[in-house]
């Protein structure tokens, strides 16, 4: 199958990389397109085609897959000038592996059901060195022939895919969720920390004893590490793109009418990292806005 199918990946950034290396790896024939072209110079040594402009990766592909920043990189990827929407053939797929908006997701289904495409959300829980080493988890939605079209495209970069729903918007409703309870994580332990410090406790002490007892989720124990260490850099996820997450569940919760009060408290954390211009840090930099207010001095 692997010879058969063609790909076109769009999107190399820190996520994106690794996954297309995976695609790569699998023996797929792989076409990719990057805004930064230098980013493409890898995936061409191992093998992929460099496409001209997004219409270019996907003009010949079975299946192709977006990797980007956000709604805007994503609308103009689609619809702008050379975009792959007018390019992908009637019955090709795309699969949008990153975090967008509902209504984006919505958009794009309605988009490519006019064009006798079909869209697939399958965002992914994991970060860039999970995506190297393929241990990405992928929440999968669209309709029951796309999902068996691109699982083993995925597969080859997952360690496990589970199947949402057949309406793909249900899939990235799920992702801002998981996104959403990162944050509360990043949050709470943010407290935790704050408390610990000031009652003399040691926070790794701390840390250690609750990870290896009924907090032992590796979300605990990843994110525990980086705010106990206060260590924010290299970058995983860039704070930014949290704050886009995090405005994303809400703009979610406001169309249902779901209070989301954490969610809230959030959104005040992340602004107030960027007024301290940390923009250039992990998600989990907001950490160090809960031990200011603490009066415990960062290490930054």
């Amino acid at each position: 199958m692997t010879d058969k199918l063609k790909i076109g990946f769009i999107g190399l950034g820190a996520m994106g990389s690794g996954i297309a290396k995976n695609i790569a790896k699998a023996g797929f024939d792989l076409r990719v397109f990057n805004r930064t072209a230098a980013r493409t110079a890898p995936l061409a040594e191992a093998g992929a085609k460099v496409a001209a402009c997004p219409a270019d990766a996907a003009r010949e592909a079975d299946i192709v897959v977006t990797m980007l920043a956000d709604d805007a990189a994503t609308e103009h990827v689609v619809w702008g000038q050379d975009g792959l929407l007018s390019a992908l053939k009637p019955g090709g797929i795309h699969v949008a592996m990153s975090t967008i908006s509902v209504a984006l997701s919505n958009r794009l289904t309605e988009a490519h059901r006019q064009a006798e495409q079909h869209f697939v959300a399958a965002p992914v829980l994991g970060r860039p060195d999970a995506a190297a080493q393929a241990k990405l988890f992928i929440a999968l939605a669209g309709e029951r022939a796309a999902l068996d079209r691109v699982r083993p495209v995925l597969e080859s970069t997952s360690q496990r895919i589970s199947e949402i729903a057949e309406i793909p918007a249900q899939a990235t409703v799920l992702k801002l969720i998981a996104n959403f309870l990162i944050s509360t994580v990043i949050e709470s332990v943010a407290e935790a920390n704050a408390l610990a410090l000031r009652s003399g406790l040691d926070p790794q002490a701390m840390l250690d004893f609750l990870t290896s007892s009924i907090f032992s989720a590796p979300v605990y124990k990843n994110y525990g590490a980086m705010i106990t260490q206060r260590n924010f850099e290299p970058v995983g996820f860039a704070l930014p793109l949290g704050q886009k997450d995090n405005r994303l569940v809400l703009q979610a919760a406001e169309a249902t009418h779901v209070p989301m009060p954490f969610a809230t408290l959030i959104r005040d954390r992340f602004l107030t990292a960027r007024a301290m211009n940390w923009d250039h840090r992990d998600w989990s930099a907001v950490a160090e806005v809960a031990l200011r207010d603490a009066g415990v001095d960062p290490q930054a």
